[in-house]
């Protein structure tokens, strides 16, 4: 699996490119700005790009631009941001393209390698991969502007942040210790109240309900 990797920091760059390695990543090209981002993902064409939001030579949002206008030239392309920061805006963009294999992860979470590694496959698989901040920041915003998502309970609520972070029905029963009848029910409510047709897919799910949640920007 080839990856493009884009981080300004030299020491944390080497180290994610011997992680990467050690999982038998092939990385394709590991560069630290902006412009070296965009080229490589344009000319390389990675199976994923693992990138920074803050990227020289602004140290803005240069990563994230660069990751929006490689899915617009090449939809689907799957990028995992890594990042410090969470620029609400730009991520709901990249989330709700539709296209799929997307995640967000906040640096200071990353806890331990297997956790990241499996984030990376499962972007590149097309998948998602979303930090629970990111996911409650981005809702959160959208909850302040939209007026739809106060139809729903909290316990709907705290399901729906749950699904945006890639997890199956099994998976958020388990973790709230009911059934999964119960979460299909929650599930089917949610979509109602959202007005968004329901999907058996979880990841499209996923990216349905964040288009929703950031139309309307």
């Amino acid at each position: 699996m080839r990856v493009v990797l884009a981080e300004d920091l030299f020491l944390l760059r080497d180290g994610l490119v011997r992680l990467l390695e050690a999982h038998d990543f092939e990385i394709a090209a590991a560069v630290e700005t902006g412009p070296e981002l965009s080229r490589a993902l344009a000319e390389l064409e990675p199976d994923v790009a693992v990138v920074d939001v803050r990227l020289p030579p602004t140290l803005t949002d240069e990563g994230l631009q660069c990751a929006l206008e490689a899915r617009r030239n090449r939809p689907g392309m799957p990028v995992l941001v890594l990042s410090q920061h969470v620029e609400q805006l730009y991520a709901s963009e990249l989330l709700a393209d539709g296209s799929g294999g997307v995640g967000y992860l906040l640096k200071d979470r990353v806890f331990d390698a297997e956790q990241f590694v499996d984030a990376v496959r499962r972007v590149a698989a097309g998948g998602t991969a979303m930090d629970p901040q990111v996911i409650q920041q981005l809702l959160s915003r959208r909850a302040a502007e939209d007026r739809p998502l106060e139809r729903l309970t909290p316990r709907e609520l705290e399901v729906l942040e749950l699904m945006a972070q890639g997890r199956t029905n099994g998976a958020i029963a388990g973790k709230l210790v009911v059934t999964e009848r119960a979460i299909a029910k929650h599930t089917a409510n949610i979509f109602a109240k959202l007005s968004l047709e329901v999907s058996d897919d979880d990841n499209r799910r996923v990216l349905a309900v964040l288009a929703y949640l950031d139309r309307g920007r």
